[in-house]
């Protein structure tokens, strides 16, 4: 029987509240992880300062081929209305302040060590000083929370409260039942994960920090159905075998080998709302057949999204099935995302946009629609291939057909020579549209200025379109 050491303070947040807004701001527990590089402080429109903790959050730096464990920040708070934000670097004078994602348009004043910003909607920031992204502070800016537990003795209700729990038993591991609802409270900090296993109709919610003490998934959800995740920060998020998961809010950061953010294996009807990934693996995956579960996957949404991938790719999609029993991984759709970097030395996993066929799965009915990515370190746009990679794969793809790219942008100057390509006559990639696919603020479309006609399109972005290729079309 798993036993759970719990030790609660009881703390809650501490709210201020005027008539043209509400902020939350929670107290870090004692003994959690702090670090000290940055004092960040957040008020309602003319009202008093108040203090936001910092957290100790590691991420991977890659310098050549040896990773490097790096000490970052992390912060949070709620808001309604509108906020006032002030950041101040500790150790130097701030000489520039960049505030990610870019397309955010958020602007500084800066004045000596410090900065100061205006939120008037919650989002998930990278805070960044002279062009240091691995010393950088993320602040995840929260709407109020609308989930917080009245009833506290519900017996349905697993609930943290502000303090320092640590998860015992098997893998410091907690199993969710069915019908279970886990709250994990601003101030709180989980160490193990939280195990969705042959459940359905559970939820796990709050504010807090669920960060287990390996490196480990903080919340698993495996054979599971109707199930909702939202609002807190995590390591990684799996969901395998699953049907009708909803994750919303969640931000996800790793450092470690192998630390995918949020992965799908052979499951159907999952949605990814407002999440935030900063991974040292791909940021999010949709597999079938992989890890003990089997089957499809169907129906996978990621919209109004920050993806930051230090290591492999932001988005990828396809590799993993049944070669002996063939999968089918369709109807795709991301929407509304921001990458903010992507560092992949190896040509074979590249890719912010990466599609690549593998152990007979057919994928088709993927889109990409309004995705901004800014100028990553190393890889490529955008990689579609059909291909035997025998490191993972017994075969190669069937088929990767009806790929839509609309109101996709790169701004940058670091892209390699993006690729599609397929594997041979009987295994093809068809029906790839780009629309309004914008490099550097210039469209590329078939009839653009300036391209001579002996060019074929793709090469006015930088993308190699190879053998075994049907219908590849650029439009405005």
């Amino acid at each position: 029987m798993k036993r759970i050491l719990l030790l609660l303070l009881f703390l809650s947040g501490t709210a201020y509240a005027g008539n043209e807004g509400h902020l939350d701001v929670y107290p870090a527990p004692d003994g959690a992880a702090m670090n000290e590089d940055f004092k960040v402080e957040v008020r309602l429109p003319g009202g008093q300062w108040q203090t936001v903790e910092t957290y100790l959050v590691q991420v991977d730096e890659v310098r050549g081929t040896t990773h490097h464990f790096e000490d970052a920040s992390m912060a949070y708070f709620d808001f309604e209305g509108q906020v006032e934000v002030r950041v101040t670097h500790v150790l130097a004078d701030i000489a520039s302040a960049r505030v990610r994602p870019i397309s955010y348009g958020i602007e500084t004043k800066v004045a000596g060590k410090s900065m100061t910003f205006t939120l008037d909607r919650p989002c998930n920031l990278s805070i960044e000083v002279d062009g240091d992204i691995f010393h950088n502070l993320h602040l995840f800016a929260n709407p109020v929370d609308p989930n917080r537990p009245e009833n506290l003795s519900d017996p349905n209700l697993i609930y943290f409260g502000p303090g320092i729990h640590r998860i015992e038993g098997r893998r410091n591991e907690l199993r969710i039942e069915s019908g279970k609802t886990v709250y994990v409270a601003g101030g709180a900090v989980v160490l193990g994960t939280l195990h969705v296993a042959r459940a359905k109709s559970v939820k796990i919610l709050g504010r807090g920090i669920v960060r287990p003490e390996r490196n480990a998934p903080g919340v698993q959800i495996s054979n599971s159905s109707d199930v909702y995740v939202d609002g807190i920060i995590t390591t990684q998020l799996p969901t395998g075998g699953s049907d009708g998961v909803t994750i919303r809010n969640v931000k996800s950061i790793s450092h470690y080998g192998w630390g995918d953010g949020m992965n799908v294996f052979a499951s159907s009807n999952v949605l990814f709302d407002g999440v935030f990934c900063r991974n040292s693996d791909d940021c999010t995956t949709v597999y079938a057949t992989r890890k003990g579960y089997s089957g499809s996957s169907r129906n996978i949404v990621m919209q109004n999204s920050t993806l930051w991938a230090d290591v492999a790719h932001p988005i990828f999609i396809g590799i993993h099935g049944n070669a002996e029993e063939p999968d089918t991984i369709e109807n795709c759709i991301y929407r509304n995302i921001d990458i903010l970097d992507h560092k992949e030395k190896q040509l074979n996993y590249q890719g912010c946009l990466a599609i690549n066929g593998g152990d007979n799965n057919v994928i088709r009915n993927i889109t990409f629609e309004n995705i901004r990515i800014e100028d990553f370190r190393e890889g490529q746009l955008v990689n579609i291939r059909i291909f035997f990679n025998e490191k993972y794969c017994k075969a190669p793809g069937q088929c990767i057909e009806n790929v839509l790219f609309k109101d996709v942008s790169y701004d940058g100057e670091n892209a390699n020579i993006s690729v599609i390509s397929g594997y041979d006559a009987n295994r093809k990639v068809r029906n790839v549209r780009f629309e309004n696919l914008r490099i550097n603020g210039r469209v590329i479309s078939d009839d653009m200025p300036g391209k001579p006609a002996w060019y074929a399109t793709g090469d006015m972005a930088h993308i190699y379109i190879g053998e075994h290729v049907e219908n590849v079309t650029f439009s405005r």
